[in-house]
Parts: structure tokens; C-alpha cells; sequence
């Protein structure tokens, strides 16, 4: 594994396509949204106003209900931030919304995670590595260091009372 150079947040037209996701959601068209991606409801950490976000999921654990995410701007992405520092979201996938509380994975944890996606998806591994700014081998290892590197956040739901 290798790294280049991090990718920057997204400006511009290219904003509005990454955020293109979020008004079908608005619109009640959630269900028209690949189960790949989620919506994040957070809270921002400076101006305690509501935030929202499409992410990709890298993995649902169906025993749990969990799901996991990474942020591929690095971790100092905004959403990022705020999950550290507000934890307890909501997140919506498809049709569905669940409540649930971001635990950062440690860096054993993230690599087993990313060798696990390259694994069950191989060329998107690929290319995602190469946006997070990571050019590997293609080798479970070089994956596996790749993830060490990258901020992933399991998505736990919470017990309703």
C-alpha cells in the first residue's frame, strides 16, 4: 500500500452530485436510493445545528443491525468531526430510519474491515482505495494496511425503551 494524495472535499457541481441523494430522501424517495448509501442526520459540533449527509456503507452487519462507514475525505471531514463529538444520530437507508450511536473502529478493526470489502467486492475496493487517495497491490495485506489508515464508524442501533 502506498499512499498518494488525500482527495479534497467536494466543491462545486461536484458537491451537489454527492449530495444529489439527500433530496430524494427529502422528498420521501429513500426507497429509490441504492441500499449502498445512508443518510446521516448529525449534529454539527460548533453550531449545534441539525446536519445531513449521504454515505456509503461498507459493510451491514445483519446479527447486530450495525452498520459500517468511513470517511473517505480522511478525518477531518465534517460529518466525521461531528460523530466524534455527537455520536448518538440518525440514520435512514431506503425507506427505513434507525436511531443509532457512532463508535469509531480502532485501526485493527478498519483493516480487517476494508480486506473484508476488497474481498466480497473487488474492483470497487479498488477504486475506492484510489479516491481515498491509496494505490494498493491488490493483496488482502495492502487492503488490510489501506484500512489502518482510514477513519471507519460503526453505526450501532440503539435499544428502544
Amino acid at each position: 500500500m502506498e499512499p498518494t494524495r488525500r482527495p479534497a472535499p467536494p466543491t462545486g457541481l461536484r458537491r451537489a452530485l454527492f449530495r444529489a441523494p439527500i433530496r430524494l430522501y427529502r422528498m420521501g424517495l429513500g426507497r429509490l436510493v441504492p441500499s449502498r448509501l445512508l443518510l446521516l442526520h448529525h449534529t454539527g459540533r460548533v453550531s449545534g445545528q441539525p446536519r445531513q449527509v449521504v454515505i456509503e456503507v461498507v459493510e451491514h452487519e445483519r446479527s447486530t443491525g450495525s452498520y459500517i462507514v468511513c470517511s473517505g475525505f480522511g478525518p477531518k471531514s465534517q460529518w466525521y468531526r461531528n460523530l466524534l463529538a455527537h455520536p448518538d444520530v440518525t440514520i435512514q437507508v431506503g425507506a427505513r430510519r434507525l436511531a443509532v450511536t457512532a463508535e469509531p473502529l480502532g485501526r485493527e478493526e478498519g483493516g480487517a474491515v476494508m480486506a473484508g470489502y476488497a474481498a466480497r467486492h473487488p474492483r470497487a475496493a479498488r477504486r475506492l482505495a484510489a479516491f481515498m487517495g491509496f494505490r494498493v497491490d491488490g493483496s488482502a495485506e495492502d487492503y488490510r494496511a489501506a484500512g489502518r489508515e482510514l477513519p471507519f464508524v460503526r453505526l450501532r442501533p440503539r435499544s428502544r425503551r
